[in-house]
């Protein structure tokens, strides 16, 4: 057997994406280092750049006992697509610092029957374009104090602690919405950010202008795993949706949620405000998947299912 690639075409909004199958032809020699007998491997893209999300999807002719993918060091969780039982889906999140280049995607399956498969893929990295924002800011966010340099220490520690944890179920159910009704999103995911002449940390998410005291709603199902008040992000929800996937709400004016609590798409966690790090009233939503930084509008095209 040898291996063919197969390129299909869609259109999902506006955005295209580019389906890559990757399966035997029967009778000719098989590259068993990239795909076995009766699994499929399919990736959104072929192509990534920084700070984007794939679709990882395993066809197979019969049910899997056994499905594991791991990238840049991660495990990947796959679910199980609700029309179709062999069909099972795993998100990869490509951090929006990850250096351009190529990068392997190894993918294990085991048949019911026992018997073992492995696949494999190479995801090409682009290196974004990213604008230079300026923006000036209260001194106090800039020239921090030794109390709030150890402070942003111990919160930098808790969310990086947070978002490597794992549910290893899905939460999420459907299609994942925008938080704020009517809000255009101010397209400065990932900018390279200059604070009063100082160069900064590119921005890790959306940040959507909204009238102060405006619903921010769940984008989609999870567990509220913190609803606390940070010193950059002001009051901030943060949502676990399992899977490596989270949700970042900042900036509030006012929280409405509680850790612990599962919420349902659409739930009010709080209101727009300027609280923390802000030059006037907006959201700051972003996401972590697998603890990659990914743009918070790739979930939005996420298909439904």
């Amino acid at each position: 057997m040898r291996l063919k690639i197969l390129f299909r075409v869609g259109l999902i909004g506006t955005v295209a994406f580019v389906y890559l199958a990757l399966f035997s032809i029967p009778g000719e020699t098989r590259d068993s280092r990239v795909c076995g007998k009766d699994v499929e491997l399919r990736l959104s893209s072929s192509e990534s750049s920084q700070g984007s999300l794939l679709l990882v999807e395993v066809h197979s002719t019969s049910p899997l006992a056994e499905l594991k993918a791991q990238w840049d060091g991660h495990t990947l969780l796959f679910w199980r697509e609700n029309s179709h039982e062999n069909v099972q889906r795993a998100l990869l999140g490509v951090d929006l610092e990850r250096p351009a280049g190529q990068y392997p995607l190894t993918v294990a399956a085991q048949l019911e029957n026992g018997e073992r498969v492995t696949c494999s893929a190479v995801v090409s990295v682009k290196a974004g374009r990213f604008a230079i924002e300026r923006l000036r800011v209260r001194r106090q966010f800039v020239d921090l104090s030794p109390k709030n340099l150890e402070r942003t220490a111990r919160e930098r520690q808790r969310l990086g602690e947070l978002f490597a944890r794992v549910t290893p179920e899905r939460l999420w159910q459907g299609a994942f919405r925008v938080p704020v009704d009517g809000a255009q999103a101010a397209g400065n995911f990932g900018r390279r950010r200059v604070l009063n002449g100082r160069p900064g940390m590119p921005h890790n998410g959306e940040d959507f202008p909204a009238v102060a005291g405006a619903p921010v709603h769940a984008a989609q199902r999870g567990r509220v795993v913190l609803a606390d008040e940070l010193f950059f992000s002001g009051n901030t929800v943060v949502l676990d949706h399992g899977l490596g996937l989270y949700t970042f709400y900042g900036h509030l004016e006012s929280i409405a949620a509680t850790v612990g609590e599962v919420v349902e798409v659409g739930t009010t966690l709080g209101r727009v405000g300027a609280t923390g790090r802000a030059t006037g009233a907006h959201l700051h939503w972003s996401v972590r998947a697998n603890e990659a930084r990914i743009n918070p509008l790739g979930i939005v095209r996420l298909p439904a299912d």
